[in-house]
């Protein structure tokens, strides 16, 4: 008698290849939209990058609208992660944190999709949803991490604001570098961060 395989046991190996395939994918579509922004991220352009070929692309994301949407959600997902990871830091430690989210290839992937989304209707309500969704969780992990009471008046507005000037500051940041002023404009925050918060 031979010896018996689990359900599912075999194809173990095919799995995994499957995730790493996604993921590299998913981080492929988000350099693309970074770098070289919708109108040339294309499916082919991702699956190149990510060295897998089309067909491979579109068994995990059958259309270009499925693809960059997950791309922008799953790094979104992983900078939350590592901001509900940041070990307990100063109110201007967290500000810098937060407005980092806004000056790197993720801020700059999820804008070429809200371009790309005020113009395509298909993808425009998947845009908006993944949008208020990923700030619904940043604005949480923010008051966390500022140990903010919103019980206060006045604290949420001022967490949502430091929200605001953050994807601000992202903005001025895409066509120059706008690091020398934007430190001077996070420190001014974090004082104002730490006056409104009490």
């Amino acid at each position: 008698m031979g010896v018996l395989t689990p359900p599912g046991a075999a194809h173990g190996p095919k799995q995994d290849r499957s995730r790493a395939t996604r993921q590299r994918l998913l981080e492929a579509a988000v350099a693309c939209l970074a770098e070289v922004g919708w109108a040339g991220s294309t499916v082919s352009v991702v699956a190149e990058r990510a060295g897998v070929s089309r067909g491979a692309a579109q068994h995990h994301f059958p259309t270009r609208e499925d693809l960059f949407t997950a791309a922008v959600e799953y790094v979104a997902e992983e900078r939350s992660q590592a901001l509900r990871e940041l070990p307990p830091q100063s109110r201007p430690e967290v500000v810098a944190a937060l407005v980092d989210l806004y000056t790197g290839p993720l801020f700059r992937a999820a804008l070429q999709l809200w371009v790309a989304a005020s113009n395509e209707e298909p993808l425009r309500p998947r845009v908006t949803e993944l949008e208020a969704r990923v700030g619904r969780e940043t604005h949480r992990i923010a008051v966390r991490l500022l140990e903010a009471d919103e019980s206060v008046p006045g604290v949420r507005e001022t967490v949502q604001g430091l929200l605001d000037m953050a994807r601000g500051l992202g903005l001025a940041n895409v066509l120059t570098d706008d690091t020398a002023r934007r430190h001077r404009v996070v420190a001014q925050w974090a004082a104002l961060v730490e006056h409104g918060l009490g």
